[in-house]
This record gives structure tokens, C-alpha cells and sequence, in this order.
């Protein structure tokens, strides 16, 4: 038994898949922790707000990384190889805040096996980040 949720074959332009996180205090000094990233932007609620924030920032990667549990856990979902991500971020992102990461399909290559998916989180309706996610799907053995 398999554990891949779609095929290639499976795969239709316009499917959709979301995934929801609250961002945590939490989260950011464990993303921090991971990564090496100690921006006092992400780690200090004053140098947050010195820097013209609300308060302590998400890192970026961290909401980008809610794209990858869509795309692994989703759409197209175990089996396929996430090999490609291009973002802009647009807003920041504050603790407490809930962000919906979307995937969906856009182009499929039938001969390599490529699909091109539009991605993008969203805090309450805003998109906080956009872009496209290049994976890598399996073809149904015959």
C-alpha cells in the first residue's frame, strides 16, 4: 500500500488545499533556535517596536514553512518532492496571529512530472505572502 495521497495523474489545475497555525512566542524562539536567526526584530518585543512593528515578528521562513506542510502533508501530498519556492513577503506577521497557508495547482508537465502550484499565506483575508512552489509528482505505476 502506498502512502501517496495524489498521482500525477490525479492532479487537476485548480485544486485547492489550505493548512491554519496561530503563531506562538513559542514558535519564533524555536524557529530562531533552528535556524540561527536572531533578528531582534523576531526576538525582542522592544526592537520589534523600535523598528516600527506592533510588537515581536515572525520570520518570514516561518510562514513559508506552513507552504511546505500544504504541499508534503496535502497537495500533492506524501510522495511528492518540493524542489522550488519563490515568495514576497508583503506584511509582517504578529503573534496570536492565525495564518492560512493555500496551495494551488496552477500548471501540471505531464512528461517531467513538475507542477507548478500558487501558494500564499493570509492572516485574517491578507495576503502576508505570495508566490509559487515547484514539486516533483509520481506518476501512477501501471
Amino acid at each position: 500500500m502506498s502512502d501517496v495521497k495524489y498521482y500525477l495523474d490525479d492532479l487537476k489545475p485548480g485544486m485547492r488545499a489550505e493548512t491554519k497555525a496561530v503563531i506562538t512566542g513559542e514558535m519564533i524562539d524555536t524557529f530562531g533556535d533552528i535556524t540561527g536567526d536572531h533578528n531582534p526584530i523576531h526576538m525582542d518585543d522592544a526592537a520589534a517596536r523600535a523598528a516600527g512593528f506592533e510588537g515581536r515578528i515572525a520570520h518570514g521562513a516561518l510562514s513559508a514553512s506552513f507552504i511546505s506542510a500544504v504541499l508534503g502533508n496535502d497537495l500533492p501530498g506524501p510522495g511528492a518532492v518540493f524542489v522550488e519556492l519563490n515568495l514576497r513577503f508583503r506584511k509582517p506577521v504578529l503573534i496570536g496571529a492565525e495564518v492560512t497557508a493555500v496551495a494551488v495547482v496552477d500548471e501540471i508537465n505531464e512528461r517531467t512530472g513538475r507542477v507548478k502550484m500558487k501558494c500564499h499565506c493570509e492572516v485574517d483575508g491578507v495576503k502576508v505572502c505570495r508566490g509559487d512552489a515547484g514539486v516533483f509528482v509520481k506518476k501512477r505505476p501501471e
